[in-house]
């Protein structure tokens, strides 16, 4: 019964390492994101001014004629 407790006491020590090795990777920047922001201006959004000259990002301007299609569809 005794090799129950010290399993679980080197089980409970174990886990409390990993935790802290992953609290000190977060708070050294590891997971970090560096490449998405260096290839985000690659990827240029359209703009589309509508009627009131306010700006529209990636937004395809439909006439009647597609709503009818794609409410027949």
């Amino acid at each position: 019964m005794s090799i129950i407790y010290v399993l679980l006491t080197i089980s409970v020590i174990v886990a409390l390492v990993f935790f802290a090795a992953f609290i000190f990777s977060v708070r050294a920047g590891q997971y970090d994101d560096t490449y998405t922001p260096s290839v985000r201006m690659l990827f240029e959004d359209e703009l589309i001014k509508d009627q009131n000259s306010q700006t529209v990002q990636n937004q395809k301007p439909i006439n009647n004629q597609e709503k009818q299609e794609t409410l027949c569809n």
